[in-house]
């Protein structure tokens, strides 16, 4: 059909721009621009990316908008590209850099929608290709209400050191045998160039390829287009697919709100605890839920990853990465199992404006892989993403037990306030077997920023200790961390949260099975020393990280910083 002759122009943003005498001096710039008068008085699609030359996770995608741009018009849509910031946590890692990132995703969800909102388009297709990106833009689709469709850039190809497949994380690790003697200069040279040899974001099931497997199984991305690797020629077909169905989007008036429903929340939390994801899904869910005015909070995520299978036998705590399980049937066959077996919501609608259960309809299972197992017959019954919650973190915590030997532990509290300190005591071995490192102040507000503690996790895994120690922050933990390691413990420090209240040798417990975090205090001694507890000037004074410690809510309910869409008068889909 040809979506030009059933789209009514008076009803969409951009007529305040294109259409009446009165937008004359607006339509000349666009004019100025080379468009004909048949393309201003087409529907306007905003192609917003978060292309730079930052890192490779965001290299290909102006090269991928530039396919979309041409589905757009390819359906009578008239595109308008703009790009958006990121940071990028693998560069951003392990100094006060990492204070940028969790910002970051603010200022993505705030800057599409300035530009949306100023320019009134009608439709938003957007590509992202890192941890904070994919959150960012997904967020905005669902504060501005308008048709929309996003794309991931893909995952990078595996590295090869020495016959063996590697990704980023094992270099992370290897500075941790480096720094124990365990690896040479040499070695590390030699690993260093050979560990990100394409474009793409990390490879394994991080928090990138976590939110792109969110994407899909909450209905925003096309089916199979968050699989495929960002150098595959076959992304070109996702690209104009997405820019020619956006088109229908807008025919049919087809919202994200109508898509990111609870139940669709509800699905994107079980792909994540199926396949060992991110435990930064658990921050980036409730606030996603937060901009379509939905209550989902951490609590609510832990629920669902309580009862789901872990099927996916991806890194960092399995064998394989994005592209294998792209290879072995992407993540329709990973969603169409749990379907069958009752773990997902088939009737949720998608941007092909069909259901989830429609989509997968003509989904057949693999035999020949073993990236991922039926739903039945799980790596284990817990999913790989756990919550807790006990008298250390009354607002509740993470961890990630894909890959565990071990779901409890014990052992006395040594503490440090902010992660460097905890990273040199790592670097020169002053810890203990049996302990739990705690780093505090490095929460949403007292980081401000919330780092990930990746740079420390992960030498403690190339020491060896990845399963002697265990390590508690009230900041975050890479996709990337594996051991035992619980993030996002709430209250923070900063707002006086028993995480900041505890002293060396006290003695906490953790227990994955039963989902508890405790210290071996009584409510009497805590309060006593909440008492005592006055709060810590923050490190920052001024700038867009001031700005964001100002606004910014608790872990628990995402790390937001507006009302919402709850608070929401005007919804800009209907300016």
């Amino acid at each position: 059909m040809n979506v030009r002759t059933i789209i009514d122009k008076r009803n969409l943003p951009s007529r305040h721009v294109t259409e009446g005498p009165a937008r004359a001096p607006h339509r000349s710039y666009l004019y100025a621009m080379g468009l004909t008068r048949e393309q201003i008085h087409q529907p306007l699609v905003g192609v917003a990316s978060c292309w730079n030359e930052a890192a490779p996770c965001n290299i290909s995608l102006m090269r991928q908008a530039q396919v979309v741009k041409k589905g757009v018009a390819a359906a009578n849509g008239t595109p308008r590209e703009f790009c958006t910031i990121t940071v990028t946590d693998g560069i951003a890692m392990g100094h006060e850099g990492m204070k940028a990132s969790l910002a970051s995703r603010e200022v993505i969800a705030d800057s599409v929608e300035l530009t949306m909102r100023g320019h009134a388009y009608d439709a938003l297709i957007g590509l992202a290709g890192c941890d904070k990106s994919l959150p960012g833009m997904m967020m905005a689709m669902l504060r501005l209400n308008v048709p929309s469709i996003f794309i991931y850039g893909g995952s990078i190809l595996p590295g090869s050191y020495r016959g063996q497949p590697v990704t980023v994380q094992d270099l992370f690790e290897a500075v941790g045998k480096h720094s124990v003697g365990a690896m040479s200069d040499d070695d590390l040279d030699e690993l260093e160039q050979v560990a990100c040899p394409s474009a793409g974001a990390c490879g394994a099931q991080f928090t990138a390829n976590t939110m792109a497997t969110v994407s899909e199984a909450i209905g925003l991305a096309l089916p199979y287009s968050a699989g495929a690797p960002a150098p595959y020629e076959i992304r070109d077909k996702f690209c104009m697919a997405a820019g020619e169905q956006v088109m229908d989007l807008v025919a049919r008036n087809i919202r994200p709100r109508e898509i990111v429903t609870r139940k669709a929340l509800e699905n994107a939390a079980t792909v994540v605890a199926a396949s060992g994801g991110s435990t930064n899904a658990a921050l980036h869910l409730p606030a996603m839920a937060h901009e379509a005015g939905i209550k989902f909070d951490l609590f609510d995520v832990a629920e669902i990853f309580k009862r789901t299978p872990y099927i996916a036998d991806l890194k960092p705590g399995g064998r394989y990465v994005a592209k294998d399980m792209f290879e072995a049937g992407g993540i329709p066959l990973l969603m169409k199992t749990l379907l069958e077996h009752g773990f997902l919501h088939g009737d949720c609608l998608t941007v092909t404006g069909r259901t989830i259960a429609e989509n997968l309809a003509s989904v057949k299972w693999n035999p020949h892989q073993d990236v991922v197992r039926p739903a039945n017959d799980p790596i284990t019954a817990t999913g790989g993403v756990v919550g807790l919650q006990g008298n250390l973190a009354p607002d509740g915590a993470i961890v990630k037990v894909a890959g565990l030997k071990n779901l409890k532990f014990t052992g006395p509290a040594r503490c440090f306030d902010g992660e460097e300190a905890c990273f040199e005591a790592v670097t020169k071995r002053a810890y203990e077997d049996g302990e739990v490192l705690v780093i505090r102040y490095e929460g949403p507000k007292g980081g401000p920023g919330m780092r990930e503690m990746l740079s420390t996790t992960a030498a403690l895994y190339g020491q060896g200790k990845g399963d002697k120690v265990a390590l508690i922050t009230d900041g975050r933990f890479s996709g990337a961390t594996r051991g035992f390691c619980i993030g996002h413990v709430g209250p923070e420090a900063a707002v006086g949260g028993p995480i900041g209240l505890i002293r060396d040798g006290d003695i906490i417990t953790i227990d994955a099975i039963e989902g508890t975090l405790d210290v071996a205090l009584s409510d009497e001694e805590l309060a006593a020393r909440k008492a005592e507890w006055k709060p810590r000037p923050s490190p920052v004074g001024s700038g867009a990280i001031w700005k964001f410690a100002q606004a910014v809510g608790p872990a628990r309910e995402g790390a937001v910083t507006h009302p919402g869409g709850a608070a929401e008068t005007t919804c800009y889909a209907d300016i």
